[in-house]
């Protein structure tokens, strides 16, 4: 008797995968044609990093030192703050409002163990600048090889 190899399920797989990337095209052109998209991350943030420490950005127009809330604990950095609304004159309406207000929360986890102790901020032209140092114990240690 004569049987046929057994091809398995990848093309009904492929079937599948073709039809879960058109419909996320699909769901994506329909939200770009309404306007509707994800609202971004807020605040918009830069981070760098190097062995020794990292250094966050964020943009803060609007707020003032007093409505900023800066937090760390072990490896992540917690910025919270509020930014106040806009006030009209008595009888204006808005035509357009784009600019969010209202409170703020954002968490941003780190590769390592951030020195709470050594942690800087400062703020200037709406720009939140912290500088997160890595703990000492968190840092690598060189291991000097002796001969046998």
């Amino acid at each position: 008797m004569w049987m046929q190899p057994f091809t398995g399920l990848e093309p009904t797989f492929r079937e599948m995968e073709r039809l879960r990337r058109e419909m996320n095209r699909l769901f994506a052109d329909a939200f770009r044609s309404t306007g509707l998209h994800a609202a971004p991350a807020y605040p918009a943030v830069n981070v760098w990093m190097n062995e020794d420490s990292a250094l966050v950005t964020a943009e803060l127009p609007g707020c003032t030192v007093d409505d900023i809330e800066i937090t760390v604990a072990d490896d992540t950095l917690t910025l919270k703050g509020r930014r106040a609304e806009d006030e009209l004159p008595e009888g204006a309406t808005y035509h357009r409002r784009e600019r969010a207000c209202g409170t703020f929360s954002r968490l941003l986890t780190l590769p390592f163990k951030i020195d709470a102790s050594k942690v800087e901020a400062k703020f200037e032209n709406g720009v939140l600048e912290v500088k997160l140092p890595r703990a000492e114990e968190d840092k690598p240690k060189r291991i000097a090889v002796k001969p046998a």
